[in-house]
């Protein structure tokens, strides 16, 4: 694993722009795996105006989503399709055809967890995976468990992430409980993985995830074993690695 140090969110969203763009422009065709949540749309915003200017094709982009709500259609505003819309798809030449969400309306959703491990299969893999990472360490929303869990599945939101998420619905009692989520399997399938964290409540995941020991209680420490993982943190979600560490640079080989 390669962390990166960023001053703040601003120059996080920043860097980590940089390297999707990077992949876009080296492969014009490339799949990218997105993620939703208030940590990537900084880059979001980033790879929009780039494009704006004229320096970024997403015509040929396939993408796939970590994610979406069991029971939200794509056209509700608190689902992962609309959000996608929102912050990026609508604003790039990104052929909407060529970006895939889980659905969270299938009737059988055990069901649409296997297409959509098909539709990742099909596209012959993730060519960089961004990912944001909870305060208890969840990726997607592969929540602390037993297991590993291979494959796309529904999972059981805690309630720590419902209430994380409840700040972008009217409630807790309108954040659905359930989710469609890829699973650790189709994550470390990518080739490159881009793991952002901002804050002090990510700080405690952050370190774990680093420098604890590989388990499913902190999802994210997986990573560990992927052969090209890098993290782009701001000096507040790095906090708990520099105090335990000693570490005072910009960049660190794990």
């Amino acid at each position: 694993m390669k962390i990166y140090a960023a001053k703040d969110y601003k120059d996080m969203s920043r860097k980590a722009a940089n390297l999707i763009s990077a992949q876009v422009i080296m492969k014009p065709d490339a799949v990218l795996g997105l993620a939703t949540g208030s940590t990537p749309v900084g880059a979001y915003e980033q790879l929009r105006e780039w494009y704006e200017k004229g320096d970024l094709d997403f015509s040929r982009i396939r993408s796939v989503n970590l994610d979406e709500y069991k029971g939200l259609s794509g056209e509700h505003d608190q689902s992962y399709r609309y959000f996608m819309n929102h912050n990026l798809f609508d604003h790039v030449n990104i052929k909407k055809e060529n970006t895939n969400v889980p659905s969270g309306l299938a009737e059988d959703a055990e069901a649409e967890c296997a297409r959509y491990d098909g539709v990742i299969r099909e596209l012959g893999g993730i060519d960089l995976q961004l990912l944001g990472i909870g305060g208890n360490g969840h990726i997607g929303f592969n929540e602390p468990c037993d297991v590993f869990e291979k494959g796309t599945h529904v999972v059981t939101l805690t309630e720590e992430t419902r209430r994380s998420n409840a700040r972008f619905f009217s409630s807790i009692d309108e954040v659905p409980t359930h989710a469609l989520t890829m699973g650790i399997g189709g994550i470390m399938g990518a080739k490159k993985v881009l793991l952002l964290a901002s804050g002090e409540a990510k700080a405690k995941a952050l370190y774990d995830s680093c420098f604890g020991p590989v388990t499913p209680g902190v999802p994210a420490s997986i990573l560990q074993l992927h052969n090209d993982a890098v993290i782009i943190a701001d000096e507040a979600a790095l906090a708990e690695i520099r105090e335990k560490t000693g570490w005072e640079g910009d960049v660190y080989d794990n």
